[in-house]
């Protein structure tokens, strides 16, 4: 401790005649106030310690969705980075069942075509005209019901089996499936993902209106377009014409649609 501040602290003690604070008294409060500062200094270092702690953990903003609290964000993150990928690779001009299981793979699915309905099964994902919302929700929400408040879809609609045996753990906590996109056109939007789960989609599956339906894009929750496809086996080895016309007719009119009425437009 430096000798001005040890005057200082020597100032401040109650004012007795020099005759009254004996050597020995003088020299205990010296160590008190010593032993005071040496706490100080240690409490500062626990407290700088602890902000660098603070720091490395991500703010809440970017684990927590305030809107629809029932994703799971840093999943849907994750799934996001895998997209960038198929986008890239060309693997979504290749044949449809290549294609559809490298979307499964994104979106943190696994391809579990032989699985029974409610024990896994992903054979139907992204494979007709409804199941085509890529979700990830938080462990806790997997086991929520539908209590009618999404229409066309039946009540109870129990997936959280199936989502926590056919969910890849390695994107993180929190589970994906394909849910029902019946109801996305509406503002804001009806679905399954939104209402049941109360989470935003990662990304949809549409398909793009030109003569033949035979393009397909995946647009995130705003509608933004993050990746296209053409499968290269031709119209026949995708799913039935009348289950791609119908997919794209639940989405006209909102944020969903626009991505692919533009490439269709720009054909």
């Amino acid at each position: 401790m430096h000798l001005s501040r040890l005057a200082a602290a020597s100032a401040s003690l109650p004012q007795v005649s020099s005759f009254a604070l004996s050597r020995s008294n003088f020299i205990s409060q010296i160590s008190l106030l010593s032993f005071a500062a040496q706490r100080s200094n240690a409490s500062n270092t626990e407290c700088n310690a602890s902000s660098t702690d603070k720091e490395a953990t991500p703010p809440l903003s970017q684990m927590y969705d305030a809107q629809y609290p029932g994703t799971a964000v840093q999943r849907l993150k994750a799934v996001h980075e895998r997209v960038k990928v198929i986008a890239a690779d060309g693997t979504l001009n290749g044949p449809w069942e290549e294609a559809r299981r490298r979307i499964l793979w994104a979106g943190g699915l696994r391809d579990l075509p032989d699985a029974a309905p409610g024990a896994g099964y992903t054979g139907h994902s992204f494979n007709d005209w409804n199941h085509v919302d890529l979700t990830t929700m938080n462990d806790e929400i997997a086991d929520n019901q539908n209590d009618g408040s999404v229409k066309g879809i039946a009540v109870g609609n129990r997936l959280g089996n199936g989502i926590r045996v056919a969910s890849l753990p390695e994107l993180g906590s929190g589970g994906s499936w394909s849910t029902c996109a019946m109801g996305c056109n509406q503002d804001p939007p009806n679905d399954v993902a939104h209402i049941q789960f109360r989470s935003r989609i990662a990304f949809k599956l549409v398909w793009v209106p030109n003569e033949q339906y035979d393009t397909f894009v995946l647009v995130d929750d705003d509608g933004k377009l993050l990746a296209k496809g053409k499968p290269s086996d031709g119209p026949d080895a995708l799913p039935h014409l009348r289950e791609r016309m119908m997919n794209f007719k639940i989405m006209e009119g909102s944020k969903y649609a626009s991505a692919a009425e533009q490439i269709a437009k720009a054909a």
